[in-house]
C-alpha cells in the first residue's frame, strides 16, 4: 500500500506506540495518537519525546469522526485485533497495521524474522551476533525489545535486521517479508488472546505469508504442525531436527551438529563447545545456524559466535553459586513448555519457583517434565492453586508444595531447605503481570535476592 498523504491513528501509548509515532513524524506523515485508558495525562505522554509536540492525541473514548478521519491503525502489540474499537476502525474503512508492518513500509535493506512459542529471544540474539561477525550494519529489533520502527531509518541496501516477531505481531502483518524466517516451535500460548489453538497457530504460520520459493523458511521437523505446515508454504524450506538425521537440513547426532547440503555432511561443532545448556538450546543453534548458512555467511564466521555465545538474561541464565547451591533465573519462561525446556536442562535437585498470571495454560506436561528432579515446589501468584491441584493429581507430593506470597518469600523457602549440590530455578511457566510490569523485573528482582543471601 502507499503511504504518501495517508492519516494514520496510532493505537497505544507504550514504547511501540510511541516508536511508532515518532517514525511517523520523521517522514512528515500525518499522525493521531489513540489510548483507550483515559485515566492516562496528556502531558505524561508527550514528555516520552519532543516528536510528540504536534502530535494531537486522544484518550479514552474516540469518535467515529475521529476514525473516520484516518486511513491506517497501527495497533501495538498489546492491542486486540477483535476489540469493539478496532472493530470500529475496520468497519470505518482503514487498513488495520502493525508496528512491525509500519517500519517494514521504510525498510531497504534485508530481514531475517523469528518466530515461536519458545526460544525466539535466544535464537535472534545468536542470529544477530552471526551476523555482525559478517555484515557491516546489522539491527536486531522486535519482540526482543527495540521496536523496529525506532532503527528502520538507519538500514540500506546493504544492511541487515534480524527480527524478533511474536504472534500478536504477527496478526496485522500485509506486505512483510522476509529473506529468510523461522518457526522454531508452536506449543499452546496465549490463548487468552487468540482465543483457539487454530488462530495462534495461524498468526505464527503468518511470517511466511509473502515468502515464495526465493525465500527460506525454517522449521523444526520435530514439531508436527510445522511439519505438516511444509507442504503448504510457498518459501523453500530447511528442516533442523534433534531426534533424527535428516538428508538435508542441519541435525543433532550423538553431541555433534550436522548440517547436510546436496548430500554432504559438514559439522558445525560438537554441543561441549558451546556455552548454552540443554536440548531446546541446541535446537535454537541449529536454527540460527541454518538461517545463517541460507542467507551466505561462511561456516567458520558462524562457529566463532556459536562458541562464545551466553544466554540471554532471563532464560536459564546463571546467577551465582551460595554455599554450594546455584541459582538460575528463567523468568522467561512464561507458558508450561519453556518452563519444560529449563527443568529437562537442568542437571541437579532442583527447588523450582513457579506461578504468575494465568493465561489459561495446563501444567501436566510441566508436572510429568519433572521426572524426579524438583525437592521442593514452591508458588505463587494467581496459578498457584491451579498448579498445585495439578501436581498432587499426577503424583507430585503434597507435602513438597509451599505457598508464598512474595518472590522473596519464594528465594528464601529454597535457600532453606537447599543442600549443596542443588539448585534453584525460576522457571514461573506463567506471565509476570499482576505481580510485576514484566518478566525483566521479576528476572532482576530474582537475581538481586540470590545475589543478597548470606553464605
Amino acid at each position: 500500500m502507499k503511504i504518501e498523504g495517508k492519516k494514520f491513528l496510532v493505537v497505544g501509548t507504550g514504547i511501540s506506540g510511541i516508536a511508532a509515532t515518532e517514525l511517523l513524524v520523521k517522514k512528515n506523515l500525518e499522525v493521531l495518537l489513540y489510548d483507550g485508558n483515559g485515566e492516562l495525562k496528556e502531558q505524561e505522554i508527550r514528555e516520552k519525546s519532543p516528536l510528540l509536540a504536534q502530535v494531537e492525541i486522544v484518550l479514552g473514548e474516540l469518535s467515529e469522526e475521529k476514525i473516520k478521519s484516518c486511513d491506517i491503525a497501527v495497533l501495538s502489540p498489546g492491542v486486540p485485533i477483535d476489540i469493539s474499537v478496532v472493530n470500529q476502525m475496520r468497519e470505518a474503512g482503514l487498513a488495520i497495521w502493525g508496528e512491525i508492518e509500519l517500519a517494514y513500509a521504510f525498510e531497504k535493506g534485508k530481514v531475517l524474522a523469528i518466530t515461536g512459542t519458545n526460544g525466539k529471544t535466544t535464537t535472534t540474539a545468536l542470529l544477530g551476533e552471526i551476523m555482525k561477525n559478517y555484515c557491516a550494519k546489522v539491527q536486531v529489533v522486535g519482540n526482543i525489545g527495540i521496536p523496529y520502527t525506532s532503527v528502520v531509518t538507519d538500514t540500506d541496501e546493504n544492511s541487515v535486521t534480524v527480527a524478533e516477531i511474536s504472534s500478536f505481531q504477527l496478526e496485522t502483518v500485509h506486505e512483510f517479508c522476509p529473506q529468510v524466517s523461522a518457526i522454531l516451535n508452536i506449543t499452546p500460548d496465549h490463548l487468552n488472546r487468540h482465543h483457539t489453538m487454530e488462530n495462534y497457530i495461524l498468526a505464527k504460520e503468518y511470517i511466511t505469508k509473502n515468502q515464495g520459493k526465493e525465500q527460506v523458511c525454517v522449521l523444526n521437523y520435530e514439531d508436527e504442525v510445522l511439519r505438516k505446515f511444509a507442504e503448504e508454504t510457498k518459501a523453500k524450506v530447511l528442516f533442523f531436527s534433534s531426534q533424527r538425521k535428516l538428508s538435508e537440513g542441519i541435525f543433532l547426532d550423538g553431541e555433534n551438529i550436522i548440517w547436510v547440503a546436496e548430500g554432504k555432511e559438514t559439522t558445525v561443532c560438537n554441543v561441549k563447545e558451546l556455552k548454552l545448556i540443554g536440548r531446546h538450546n541446541y535446537e535454537n543453534v541449529m536454527a540460527a545456524t541454518a538461517m545463517a548458512l541460507s542467507f551466505g555467511v561462511p561456516m567458520e564466521k558462524i562457529k566463532e559466535v556459536l562458541v562464545r555465545f551466553v544466554a540471554v538474561a532471563h532464560r536459564i541464565e546463571y546467577v551465582v553459586t551460595k554455599r554450594g547451591v546455584r541459582f538460575y533465573n528463567d523468568s522467561k519462561g512464561t507458558n508450561p513448555d519453556a518452563a519444560i525446556q529449563a527443568i529437562r536442562a537442568m542437571e541437579w535437585p532442583t527447588l523450582l519457583i513457579g506461578g504468575g498470571y494465568d493465561k489459561n495454560s495446563e501444567y501436566d506436561e510441566w508436572i510429568e517434565a519433572f521426572d524426579g528432579k524438583v525437592k521442593k515446589l514452591v508458588l505463587l501468584g494467581a496459578t498457584r492453586e491451579k498448579i498445585a491441584e495439578t501436581a498432587i493429581k499426577l503424583g507430585y507430593p503434597k507435602e513438597d508444595i509451599v505457598f508464598v506470597e512474595s518472590l522473596q518469600e519464594a528465594v528464601d523457602v529454597c535457600y532453606q531447605n537447599a543442600e549443596s549440590g542443588d539448585a534453584v530455578l525460576l522457571s514461573p511457566a506463567c506471565a509476570s503481570w499482576g505481580m510485576f510490569k514484566n518478566y525483566e523485573q521479576r528476572g532482576d528482582m530474582f537475581k538481586e535476592m540470590a545475589r543478597a543471601l548470606k553464605e
